[in-house]
């Protein structure tokens, strides 16, 4: 009996509120566990003579012919082997403990509950046993929460085990997992109930082990389709992968499931991995046997087109897509009716599911017409097709398109507008047409940051196909109203002050089919080519300008090119060097923001407008191709394949090359073309990876030897060997010093190398995104001694210039510049003559500068490079300088350490820097 007390004190410990969650857990799971001992102490320790036992388990034996043709097993009618014997009442408090921890919060608990209650049932009499199988089967109720029915899950598993659940029971258990199955519950912006639906498939899973083949064959239907609803359509991916798991069982271990084999080769566990190649291929393999395909078609209406997360909702619509062809009457007569009341109805996310669902249905029927030389208006009904035009009407009466909501809305009826016109509905010069550019330009118009990409490209997509379908007067001919409309509504937006309408337009304009732009080319342009330049210094509308370079090429593209033509109607000879200008001038775009180098979005769409460009004028009318603009833009991609950021240099790469090997059309006038393909032969077009600087850089260091190469391509690197990236930091100075040491011999080539290298200098004086990893490169340079063959000369030209240059950052107020330009001042030394002297002025100025951190680095540089060049002073003085540079405080007030600093300049033999003052205002 003292079970019987310390259990109830046992249970009163769990409300301790001291305790943390996972302590009070672990009280409660050893509550029930010393619940389950008491009542099995109470119980004679037997088992059930009642209990089902399936008998023959072999696998293949289920899956043999004869098997399944005398599989009957003949019925015993089991009698008690005992006495019947009083149950004591405590066995009901004991159970009733182990019924409520079902529902316990925790899932250590609620299994533990479910072996308990497996265990005592088990020591039971039919009777009272079958009572205990009707209370779990409370716990399946839509009042209970989802704890209770995974705990009810769980009891079913455990009592279908053990043989405990009988099969008279099975018409009433069938029904309960097939809603676990699918059981969700939202809650707030996220759903529960993943675990119930892992635990019904364990139920299935020991359902097939449990039970022979003709106990569970009234239920092969429902059991069947709920498992592999579970394993294609559930969101979460350990649900689709046991629902799998038991759909293996049950066809290994019945072999009554329909179509069993084929379907396990397509619907494995790890096909069922990928929730996209579950909802768009697996599904429309399964479908194609008639026992699945309503039951699946049915399940996406009534639970994923509604379901809170819109990825689950648009792989729905586009199943359903898929799956029209399997169920083309169905999908016209019943579920597009159903969905139509949906599509304006009060629910939101069942709205937005359902407007996509019509689109991807209708356009679907459309597509099986075709084949059979059918419209859609002949395969669904007038009132479907009244209900479809309808749609935005209703919609807009009703305010629907403003607020959260509208952010759906918009780009869900954009996406039924452009199926609704690649379907051909008869819709031409209805009112419902004006209606919908309303809602494409109103769009355009209300775009803000915080704006899906995916609303745009809707947008976009139902402008093309809504001009294509609708504003034709003639086959090929634009309605020149509403081409006039159109087109100069969009180029006056490209200058508005908001950025995103500057991206709708400069977008919308790139979408408009060629009939539409046909006579309004140089319009056009103008208007982007304006975009791109004019607000070059305006940071804000850089996704502005990606939009125009991106549309730039769709216009070049939609037109095409007559060498001769006129501007208005084509890309020529005249209009051609300022598309190229422009292009070219958006591969130097360097914006940057707080996101970082934004500008790199722009000169990535550059790259790709001006291979696009170049390939159609290759084509065409190759002649208008002048010799300079191929130089600058094969110049531009060489200098972008060396950049650091892996991406863009892999983008421009692959880009280069592409121009280099392209033989139909090939692109005339590439600078050292022979050289190049010797560097670049054709397989490194598949083979050469230049996202992987070990790879990128040793090729493209060898575009130095060529000398129309070798400033742009040297400016690329600049910012890779001075960058901040280990690798590629390490690779491509890695590169750039064995094409130094190549050349160490050729006093001609490395005077060219130090000349061009003297032009980025001279070039990017001010601009730091270049200057400060330039002095970086220059540095490393130094220090692996690349110009040793100038510091053997006295005054060489080159280390002149280079200390002219530098010493323009003394007035610098940025740390990182001083610091490297330190560095770079200690480099110097190496060289001969007055340049030392000269870098040693520098030095000690700056050991005076007004920032303590440098001074303190500028001491700190000095002695390490005095104890590397010896020989730069004077023997009996360089322990006395030594001792000063390393001992003196630099970080204290500037008289105490210029005192320290002339000392030094009377050791060193420099003249002392004098003190400016500035002339004191006259009165």
């Amino acid at each position: 009996m003292s079970l019987l007390v310390s259990a109830p004190i046992i249970m009163q410990c769990l409300e301790k509120k001291h305790l943390s969650e996972s302590s009070q857990a672990k009280l409660r799971k050893q509550g029930v566990k010393l619940t389950q001992r008491l009542g099995l102490t109470f119980l004679k320790p037997r088992l059930a003579a009642w209990r089902y036992q399936r008998g023959n388990r072999s696998l293949a034996a289920n899956l043999s012919a004869s098997q399944s043709a005398t599989a009957a097993t003949p019925e015993v009618e089991i009698q008690e082997l005992e006495e019947d014997y009083d149950i004591p009442e405590e066995v009901e408090t004991v159970i009733e403990y182990l019924l409520v921890g079902l529902k316990d919060k925790e899932t250590i608990v609620r299994w533990s509950a479910a072996k308990g209650i497996g265990r005592v049932t088990g020591r039971l009499p039919k009777e009272l046993a079958d009572e205990v199988v009707g209370s779990v089967l409370d716990c399946f109720s839509f009042q209970e929460t989802d704890n209770a029915w995974h705990g009810g899950c769980l009891a079913l598993a455990e009592l279908g085990r053990r043989g405990l659940l009988l099969p008279s029971r099975l018409t009433d258990v069938v029904p309960l997992i097939v809603k676990s199955l699918t059981y969700e519950e939202k809650r707030g912006a996220c759903s529960v109930g993943s675990n119930v639906r892992d635990a019904a498939c364990y139920v299935c899973w020991s359902f097939a082990r449990a039970y022979e083949p003709k106990e569970l064959e009234p239920y092969v239907t429902q059991i069947s389709s709920a498992l592999l609803i579970t394993a294609v359509f559930d969101r979460n991916v350990n649900c689709r992968r046991a629902a799998s798991a038991a759909f293996q069982e049950n066809v290994g271990r019945q072999g009554t499931f329909p179509h069993g084999i084929d379907i396990l080769t397509a619907a494995d566990y790890f096909a069922v991995g990928s929730i996209s190649n579950c909802y768009l291929n697996i599904t429309v393999f399964i479908a194609s046997f008639p026992e699945y395909t309503e039951a699946m078609i049915d399940h996406l209406i009534a639970m994923k087109i509604n379901h809170w997360d819109s990825v689950i909702r648009e792989l729905a619509t586009k199943a359903l897509h898929n799956l029209t062809p399997q169920a083309a009457d169905y999908m016209a007569t019943t579920v597009l009716p159903k969905l139509l009341p949906m599509a304006v109805g009060i629910d939101l996310h069942g709205r937005h599911g359902a407007i996509l669902a019509c689109a991807e249905i209708t356009h679907a029927l459309y597509k099986l017409g075709l084949q059979t030389n059918r419209a859609v208006v002949d395969m669904i009904s007038s009132e479907c097709v009244d209900a479809l035009k309808n749609i935005h009407q209703k919609l807009n009466d009703r305010k629907q398109y403003r607020g959260f909501g509208g952010e759906l809305m918009r780009p869900a009826v954009c996406f039924l507008i452009e199926k609704l016109s690649l379907s051909k509905m008869p819709f031409k010069n209805d009112p419902v047409i004006t209606g919908w550019q309303w809602l494409i330009d109103d769009t355009i118009k209300t775009l803000h940051p915080g704006v899906k990409d995916s609303t745009v490209v809707s947008m976009v997509s139902a402008l093309s196909a809504l001009c294509d379908e609708f504003y034709q007067a003639e086959p090929g001919q634009a309605d020149l109203q509403i081409q006039d409309v159109l087109v100069s509504q969009y180029v006056e937006g490209l200058k508005s002050p908001k950025m995103l309408i500057r991206c709708g337009s400069a977008l919308a304009l790139g979408c408009l089919p060629r009939f539409m732009i046909h006579g309004k080319v140089k319009q056009i342009l103008e208007g982007l080519l304006q975009m791109c330049t004019v607000s070059q210094n305006e940071e804000t509308f850089t996704e502005a300008r990606r939009d125009a370079v991106k549309a730039i090429s769709q216009v070049c593209l939609k037109v095409g090119v007559c060498a001769h033509g006129s501007p208005d109607s084509a890309l020529c000879s005249e209009n051609v060097p300022e598309v190229y200008g422009v292009l070219l001038h958006c591969m130097t775009d360097y914006t940057r923001d707080s996101r970082g180098d934004v500008g790199a979005w722009v000169r990535e769409a550059a790259m790709t407008s001006i291979m696009d460009v170049t390939l159609l004028v290759a084509i065409s009318a190759p002649e208008i191709l002048l010799p300079d603009l191929v130089k600058r833009m094969m110049c531009c991609l060489a200098q972008q394949a060396a950049e650091k950021i892996d991406r863009y240099r892999a983008h421009a790469g692959n880009v280069f090359l592409c121009l280099l090997h392209s033989k139909e059309p090939a692109v005339p006038h590439i600078p050292h073309q022979e050289e190049l393909l010797r560097i670049f032969p054709f397989e490194t077009t598949t083979s050469l990876n230049w996202s992987a600087p070990s790879q990128a850089f040793q090729y493209i260091t060898q575009l130095l030897g060529l000398p129309q190469y070798q400033y742009h391509t040297l400016l690329g690197l600049t910012v890779s060997v001075g960058g901040i990236t280990e690798s590629t930091v390490h690779f491509s100075s890695q590169s750039l010093f064995e094409y130094l040491r190549g050349i160490q011999e050729n006093i001609a080539a490395l005077t060219q190398f130090g000349d061009t290298l003297l032009s980025i200098f001279r070039d990017n004086l001010r601009n730091d995104m270049v200057s400060i990893p330039f002095l970086g490169m220059l540095n490393q340079m130094l220090a692996n001694s690349c110009f040793e063959i100038f510091a053997t000369q006295e005054n060489h030209q080159f280390c002149v210039d280079i200390l002219d240059l530098c010493k323009e950052f003394k007035k610098s107020k940025v740390i990182a510049k001083l610091r490297i330009s330190i560095s770079v001042f200690c480099g110097l030394i190496q060289f001969q003559g007055e340049v030392r002297k000269r870098v040693l002025a520098q030095l000690l100025m700056l050991l005076c500068h007004p920032f303590p951190v440098i001074r303190k680095t500028t001491a700190g540089q000095m002695y390490e490079m005095l104890l590397t060049y010896d020989d730069v002073i004077d023997p009996e003085v360089l322990d006395d300088v030594m001792t000063l540079l390393s001992d003196a405080n630099w970080e204290s007030d500037l008289e105490t350490v210029r005192t320290h600093r002339n000392q030094l300049c009377d050791w060193l033999k420099v003249s002392q820097p004098r003190k400016i003052t500035k002339n004191p205002v006259p009165s």
